[in-house]
C-alpha cells in the first residue's frame, strides 16, 4: 500500500524526469564524445578518454573559422531583429491601427512556413535583384526569420504586464521617457533579452536558409554536414558542449538575479513590518 500510494504521489515527477532525460541524452552524448578519442576518423565509437580536444578545440582552422562567422552572423542578425522586433511588439500591443490584425496574422507566417520554401523565396529574391550571395545574403535572411520569434517574445511579455504601474508613475508626475526607463524598459526587459538569446540560437543552428543564401561562405552548420562526408573531427563536439554550457549559465545567471532581485524587493517590507512591531 505505502509503494502505490507513494507511485501514486510521484508520478508526475517521475514522468517529468523521463522526458527531461529523452531530450538531454543526446547532449550528453556529444558531451562524452566531446572527451572521446575514436580509432578512427570515421568512428563514432568510445574508445578512449582524452582531454586533448578541450586543449586544442581549433586543430581544424576551417572549423573554427566557421564557428567564428556564425558567431558574427548569429550577432548582427540578432541585433537587428532584436531592435525591429521589439518595435513592432510594442506597436502591435500598444496602439490600435488600420489592418493591425491582418499583421498580427502574417507576423505568424515566417514561423509557418517551411524553411526550404523560405531559403529558395529568398534566393530567388536575390538572383532576380542581382545581389551577390554571401556574408550579408545571410545575415539579411537570418534577420527575415528571426523577427516573428521576437515579436511574438516580447508582445507576449507586454500583455501580461500590469499597465496600472505606468499609470501610477505618470500620476507620480513621472515623464512619459521616465516611466518609459524606469517602468516600462525593466519590466519587459527579460521578454528582449529571451527574445534575442532565441534569435541568436536559431542563427547560429540554421542550416537550410543558409544553405540556399551563403554563396562560397561557409558557417558552422554548413562546415559540420560537409565533414560529415569526410569524418567529422571530435572538436565539434568541443564546441556543441561549450554552446550548451555557455547557453546553461547564462539561464542560471539570469535565475539567480532574478531570484536576488525579488529577495531585495522583499527587504523593505519585513523591515516596515519589523518597525511596526
Amino acid at each position: 500500500m505505502r509503494i502505490s500510494r507513494w507511485f501514486a504521489e510521484h508520478w508526475v515527477l517521475g514522468v517529468a524526469l523521463l522526458v527531461l532525460g529523452y531530450l538531454f541524452l543526446p547532449i550528453a552524448v556529444v558531451a562524452a564524445l566531446s572527451l572521446n578519442r575514436p580509432s578512427s576518423r570515421l568512428s563514432y565509437d568510445f574508445n578512449e578518454f582524452t582531454l586533448d580536444n578541450w586543449r586544442n578545440p581549433c586543430a581544424t582552422a576551417d572549423m573554427c573559422d566557421a564557428v567564428l562567422r556564425s558567431v558574427q552572423i548569429g550577432f548582427l542578425a540578432t541585433v537587428a531583429a532584436t531592435v525591429l522586433g521589439t518595435l513592432m511588439a510594442f506597436a502591435l500591443a500598444r496602439h490600435r491601427f488600420r489592418g493591425r490584425s491582418g499583421l498580427n496574422v502574417l507576423i505568424f507566417l515566417p514561423m509557418a512556413t517551411p524553411e526550404l520554401v523560405m531559403g529558395t523565396s529568398l534566393l530567388a529574391l536575390f538572383v532576380s535583384g542581382g545581389v551577390p550571395l554571401g556574408f550579408w545574403t545571410i545575415v539579411i535572411a537570418h534577420v527575415m526569420f528571426c523577427v516573428s520569434f521576437v515579436v511574438v517574445t516580447v508582445k507576449a511579455r507586454l500583455t501580461g504586464m500590469d499597465g496600472r504601474l505606468e499609470e501610477a508613475a505618470m500620476d507620480l508626475y513621472a515623464s512619459e521617457w521616465q516611466t518609459f526607463r524606469r517602468i516600462t524598459l525593466p519590466l519587459v526587459l527579460p521578454g528582449i533579452v529571451a527574445a534575442a538569446l532565441l534569435a541568436f540560437s536559431l542563427s547560429f543552428d540554421d542550416f537550410i536558409v543558409t544553405n540556399f543564401n551563403s554563396g562560397t561562405t561557409v558557417t558552422f552548420p554548413m562546415y559540420v554536414w560537409g565533414a560529415a562526408q569526410r569524418g567529422i573531427p571530435p572538436q565539434v563536439n568541443v564546441i556543441g558542449t561549450a554552446m550548451f554550457l555557455i547557453a546553461l549559465l547564462l539561464v542560471l545567471a539570469t535565475s539567480l538575479r532574478g531570484r536576488q532581485a525579488r529577495r531585495a524587493a522583499l527587504v523593505p517590507v519585513s523591515a516596515r513590518e519589523g518597525d511596526r512591531s
